[in-house]
């Protein structure tokens, strides 16, 4: 692989981590409710589910699953309904206030264990058919066919991993900065609503993805 591949590989990967998605909501709403050091659970399972896609891509089995008309209709109701699940979770979930009201001044959202945190990251991604439709797209522009693929690979998935974990983290550190805005229980609440919302309206735009976004 190039320099000149590898960085424009780069680039790409900062516009993609950029842009918002189901994973930025996450981490945001994460790193609202529970702050950023316990959001890092959440976006290493992320991270974890980018890996499983980009392998799948890079193996190409994505290209099967773009072929198999039930193949990715059970990728994308599934990614779809689990996003919806997780929205419906954030509507719901529980808060709690702080014994030292007065020291404190703070309310948060009761935080999951690491293991679930991690696995709601991981599934978010894991899930995601717009994710498997753009790495199948995108992912052969930057393999040369002329050299060994897994070294390729790793490369690639290092250098996305890097990328996305500092976007990830920037933007639950943004949202986390906001935490002092939200001191009640009902300031929490409305937050938990608007990112649930956020997610259940994303998972359902899922049903609408295609195999073939240019047809």
């Amino acid at each position: 692989m190039t320099f000149t591949t590898w960085i424009t590989f780069f680039f790409a990967a900062c516009i993609i981590a950029v842009s918002p998605g189901s994973g930025a909501v996450l981490s945001m709403a994460h790193g609202l409710s529970y702050g950023v050091k316990k959001t890092t659970g959440t976006i290493l399972g992320l991270q974890g589910g980018l890996l499983l896609v980009l392998f799948i891509a890079g193996a190409g089995v994505g290209s099967i699953l773009l072929a198999s008309e039930v193949a990715f209709s059970i990728v994308k109701i599934a990614g779809a309904l689990y996003l919806i699940y997780l929205g419906i979770s954030q509507w719901r979930a529980k808060i709690e206030l702080h014994p030292d009201v007065a020291a404190q001044a703070a309310t948060q959202a009761v935080a999951p264990g690491f293991r679930k945190r991690f696995l709601l990251g991981f599934l978010t991604n894991a899930t995601n058919p717009k994710g498997i439709i753009f790495m199948v797209a995108v992912l052969p522009q930057f393999i040369a066919h002329n050299a060994a693929l897994l070294p390729q690979l790793l490369i690639l998935a290092a250098t996305m991993c890097a990328v996305d974990l500092a976007v990830m983290h920037g933007y639950a550190f943004a949202a986390s900065s906001m935490q002092r805005f939200f001191r009640d229980a009902r300031a929490v609440q409305k937050q938990n609503r608007f990112f649930g919302g956020v997610l259940m309206a994303v998972g359902a735009t899922l049903f609408f993805v295609k195999r073939n976004p240019t047809a």
